[in-house]
């Protein structure tokens, strides 16, 4: 099973390596990191780079889709290679997926039309926008598309794919070993959650991924 995981310039690392690490429990798995071009690509902190080992011509078909999110995807979602191969790689796939902002990537190239999806709880509406039905829901699944909610998110969609594919005995498994027991300190981490004043403060500002 192959999994492609996209990268593009300033995207949000842990979008990407929450679902590589998850989905790298499913047996027989190959996780691919891929890009417009071959070479690292740098986060939206410009402070860290991931490498894609394959460009996108180098991956013509595959069996999953991941689209990370960034602070802003707007260039992505007007970039006509990155929208064309979405669309290609989106007939062969069995699951096609997106964590944070990357689902108004995926929403631009048409793919989340008439279906319900998530995003960043800053971006939710945006999506609207694309013909989605935009929820607040931490992961969503639509038929093959599953849709993860703001950065850490992608975390909880990685192991419910992983449940999905290989049963639960092998997402407990992956659960165990990277000991995934979240017990945050603060109990702020969504906007019913957090002080009212601090999500009003954020909301003044654009979306983060």
């Amino acid at each position: 099973m192959q999994v492609a995981i996209v990268l593009y310039e300033r995207f949000t690392v842990l979008d990407a390596i929450g679902p590589y690490q998850m989905l790298g429990g499913i047996p027989d798995a190959e996780v691919v990191l891929v890009a417009e071009r071959r070479g690292p690509v740098r986060d939206d902190r410009d402070s860290l780079s991931l490498v894609a080992d394959r460009s996108f011509a180098e991956v013509p078909s595959l069996d999953m889709l991941v689209v990370p999110g960034g602070p802003d995807p707007s260039a992505e979602m007007g970039n006509a290679v990155m929208l064309d191969w979405l669309r290609a790689a989106d007939v062969t796939t069995t699951w096609t997926t997106s964590v944070c902002t990357g689902s108004l990537i995926l929403a631009a190239a048409g793919l989340l039309k008439g279906r319900r999806a998530t995003s960043h709880w800053l971006a939710l509406e945006e999506l609207e926008q694309f013909g989605a039905e935009p929820t607040g829901e931490r992961v969503v699944t639509d038929g093959k598309y599953v849709t993860a909610a703001g950065v850490s998110a992608g975390i909880d969609m990685g192991l419910t794919l992983v449940g999905r594919i290989a049963g639960e005995r092998a997402a407990q498994s992956v659960q165990l070993l990277t000991e995934y027991d979240p017990r945050p300190p603060y109990d702020a981490g969504s906007p019913e959650k957090a002080p009212a004043d601090l999500v009003a403060q954020w909301r003044g500002t654009d979306a983060s991924a």
